[in-house]
């Protein structure tokens, strides 16, 4: 028995070796396998899974631009926004951390330092000026997003950020404020829930305005926290530009105030007033009545929110003379002192005609004909003219063609093509009817003839700047020569006889030599009602005619009373002294036009 068992202990060996080989076989292998899918994955990261968990504790915060002013031609702030922080805590992360580590400066190196809660709450406490005990409350909880503190410089924000408290974050806003309220403030603008141009500039050259956002990114571990030495990147924010424009804010005001005034004193619908500079098209004041507080444009009605001086579009009425008398110069059909027989009335192709005032048969100048403003004597030299220049002439003076300053819904007018036009309406348009356009389409033709026959693009945005102040000037459209210089001096010798000679005196101011038109036109109903509901009464002129600078339009609409005893002439002389005042224009020299109204 004792053999046996010696060979079975022998026999066993081998085998147990075998097996234990095995094993160990086994454990290499799966150690290989271990260690090369540790390689991969650590080593060369074939995956990207690597990748994937870094971007997995990333967390962003977006930080806002400052949108940009908008300032008028001297600086003056119209619009301008502040950037504000809201402070945000993840109640859930805050309160179960009782301590963390951050990186600080000390002794002049970046050291970790751990840092209590308690101290954290401190440390925020003094940053914000809060009660720390509140503080502590209101860091406390289970809500995952809580409004600690609202409205703060960012300054503040960045001290915040530096303490890197659990939890904490800061979210960028943007404050706008309107410093003049409604001065300009259908021009300027406002903005939607704080942050999209809704109406005026603000609306137009949102792009401009808003700048790009920027952001900061750092890493959170896995229970929240901020990861001290993990990744903290910073893409600072592109400031918006301002833009500068042509306005003069106390001239805006000035006009806003007198139209305003204007237009409750004789129970109108609305008014307008344009001032604009002859030399260089630039808009100096484009006054509203009712015009909106862009810091509460809920004040207003809708109908009050645009810029009518661009938006509204109505008969012109007597205005447009001026352009029929450039018209028949310029082709050499007539002259100032060329004389009319005119009746009564006036009849052509079974179309009759007569003035706003009865009369017998005159012999009137064309300069008379202009300055008592005469349909007849309009009708009779308009029809030198054939329908296809009737209809160019209005073309090249600007009419049917947005002015394209850059404001919202700037109304092209209502020019038909000269073949569609009724056997009225082929004469109408020699004096404003039957054709319709903005008070600026009529100032852009009228500072043509103050510019020597040269018609500018008017402008109201003058430039844009950027953040670090360098300056970009607006180009405007390439300047057209619409009638020559002699003919430009003609017809300024005419609108200045109809202030010396004709009609219009009350546009008359002591020391400057003016140069002047009125015009009065049925108004459409616009409540679904056939036919005319009231008038639109306007006047327009030019100072000083020696050497013209600016040009002034005053209009309003539907005033209620007798049409003849509604004049906007004091309206005009204020604001077109004021206007002469403001740029210390010089009184006029030599003597003004005296053209003969009648034939002699």
């Amino acid at each position: 028995m004792a053999q046996n068992s010696g060979k079975a202990s022998k026999a066993k060996a081998p085998n147990a070796t075998r097996r234990l080989r095995v094993g160990l076989g086994i454990m290499l292998t799966l150690l290989l396998v271990v260690g090369g899918k540790l390689f991969m994955v650590q080593g060369l990261d074939v995956g990207g899974m690597a990748e994937a968990a870094l971007n997995n504790r990333l967390t962003s915060v977006e930080l806002p631009a400052e949108r940009g002013s908008i300032l008028d031609s001297s600086g003056t702030v119209l619009a301008s926004s502040v950037i504000r922080y809201n402070i945000v805590v993840d109640q859930t992360v805050n309160t179960k951390t009782d301590s963390f580590r951050r990186l600080q400066t000390v002794n002049g190196k970046d050291e970790l330092v751990t840092v209590t809660r308690d101290q954290g709450i401190s440390e925020l406490a003094s940053v914000l000026g809060m009660d720390r005990d509140a503080l502590r409350d209101a860091l406390t909880g289970t809500k995952r997003y809580y409004i600690v503190a609202k409205d703060l410089k960012p300054d503040v924000e960045d001290k915040i950020s530096k303490l890197q408290i659990p939890g904490i974050v800061t979210e960028g806003t943007s404050k706008r404020v309107y410093p003049n309220g409604s001065v300009a403030g259908g021009i300027v603008g406002f903005l939607q829930d704080g942050t999209t141009g809704q109406a005026g500039l603000e609306q137009t050259q949102d792009d401009i305005l808003k700048g790009t956002p920027g952001k900061r990114v750092f890493e959170i571990g896995a229970d929240g926290l901020r990861i001290p030495v993990g990744v903290d990147q910073l893409t600072p924010a592109v400031n918006g530009k301002d833009i500068k424009l042509t306005l003069n804010s106390d001239l805006q005001y000035f006009s806003q105030q007198a139209i305003q005034s204007q237009k409750d004193k004789l129970g109108a619908e609305w008014g307008v007033i344009v001032v604009s500079d002859v030399k260089t098209g630039n808009i100096i004041a484009m006054a509203d009545t009712d015009a909106p507080d862009p810091n509460d444009p809920g004040k207003v009605g809708p109908q009050d929110r645009g810029v009518r001086a661009v938006t509204a579009a109505y008969e012109p009425g007597s205005v447009e003379k001026m352009i029929t008398a450039a018209a028949v110069i310029q082709e050499g059909k007539s002259s100032p002192l060329d004389t009319f027989t005119i009746p009564p009335t006036y009849t052509v192709d079974g179309q009759t005609f007569s003035d706003a005032f009865e009369h017998g048969t005159e012999q009137r100048t064309l300069a008379g004909i202009v300055g008592y403003s005469m349909n007849t004597g309009t009708v009779m030299v308009g029809q030198r003219l054939s329908k296809d220049q009737r209809y160019d002439w209005l073309r090249k003076f600007g009419i049917g063609e947005a002015p394209d300053i850059g404001l919202p819904a700037e109304s092209k007018g209502i020019l038909t093509p000269a073949d569609q036009w009724d056997g009225r309406q082929e004469y109408t348009v020699l004096f404003g009817q039957g054709v319709a356009q903005s008070t600026l389409q009529t100032v852009r033709a009228y500072q043509s003839i103050a510019n020597d026959g040269v018609m500018l693009q008017p402008r109201l945005i003058d430039s844009y700047i950027d953040p670090d102040g360098t300056e970009e000037k607006v180009p405007a459209k390439d300047p057209q020569q619409v009638v020559s210089k002699d003919t430009a001096k003609q017809v300024r010798d005419i609108l200045e006889s109809a202030v010396t000679e004709g009609e219009i005196k009350e546009a008359a101011i002591d020391g400057y030599r003016v140069g002047a038109k009125t015009g009065t036109s049925e108004s459409p109903c616009d409540d679904g009602k056939s036919g005319f509901c009231g008038f639109t009464a306007s006047i327009i002129g030019m100072a000083p005619m020696d050497d013209p600078r600016f040009i002034v339009e005053v209009v309003l609409q539907r005033p209620k009373g007798s049409i003849y005893g509604i004049t906007n002439g004091p309206v005009f002389r204020s604001v077109m002294s004021q206007t002469l005042r403001t740029f210390n224009v010089q009184p006029s020299t030599g003597e003004p036009a005296r053209l003969p109204q009648y034939a002699k």
